[in-house]
């Protein structure tokens, strides 16, 4: 899993974390999270794309080795984009209840996850102010 390719997880750990996610399958169209809902589940992309969009808007398109929904599981808040097929998708789905597991088994995990959330976060934060 790309998420974890950079990280000093031991095979055992990887291993771990890799029977946590289910397969998913999705057709071009789908909607697999809705702005504003609550959130249960993290996704990380297997092949395909899917498009991020928030009130209408197109903020990013993502593919193979990317991930989406991890605001929603980390911060317990609602969802802050709808993320929408692009492409047929074969994504991995990690639903919270499985995450609290891993996040105490693996707390390593869980941080590596908050570290990337923040560069995100911190990215578009960048992408707003140079807009402005």
């Amino acid at each position: 899993m790309a998420l974890f390719a950079e990280s000093q997880l031991s095979p055992g750990e990887l291993e771990r974390i890799a029977r946590s996610f289910e397969p998913k399958q999705a057709s071009v169209g789908t909607v697999l999270t809705v702005e504003g809902a609550a959130g249960y589940s993290f996704f990380l992309i297997e092949s395909g794309s899917v498009k991020v969009t928030r009130e209408g808007e197109v903020l990013e398109e993502l593919g193979p080795g990317d991930f989406f929904g991890e605001a929603a599981i980390l911060t317990g808040g609602r969802r802050n984009a709808t993320v929408t097929t692009s492409s047929d998708a074969t994504l991995l789905v990690l639903f919270g209840t499985e995450f609290r597991v891993l996040e105490s088994e693996l707390p390593a995990t869980a941080e590596l996850i908050r570290r990337k959330m923040q560069e995100r976060a911190d990215r578009a934060d960048r992408e707003s102010v140079s807009e402005t």
